[in-house]
């Protein structure tokens, strides 16, 4: 009975609702990794900014 069920609910889809998009992504999940992602990079900019500049100054000094 199950299988019935499974192809009326598709048959239904295909036919009644055929202007639906078949993939929408996941726009909710990159915009909270992208924010995450943001936050990590401020606070580790804030808590380690004498180190890395320390690091930045060492090695551009090593080019030269």
């Amino acid at each position: 009975m199950g299988n019935v069920n499974d192809l009326l609910v598709r048959l239904y889809l295909v036919l009644v609702v055929p202007d639906r998009p078949k993939e929408r992504g996941d726009v909710p999940g990159w915009v909270l990794i992208t924010v995450m992602s943001a936050g990590i990079v401020a606070v580790l900019g804030v808590a380690a900014k004498e180190q890395l500049s320390s690091m930045l100054s060492n090695a551009l000094s090593k080019v030269q």
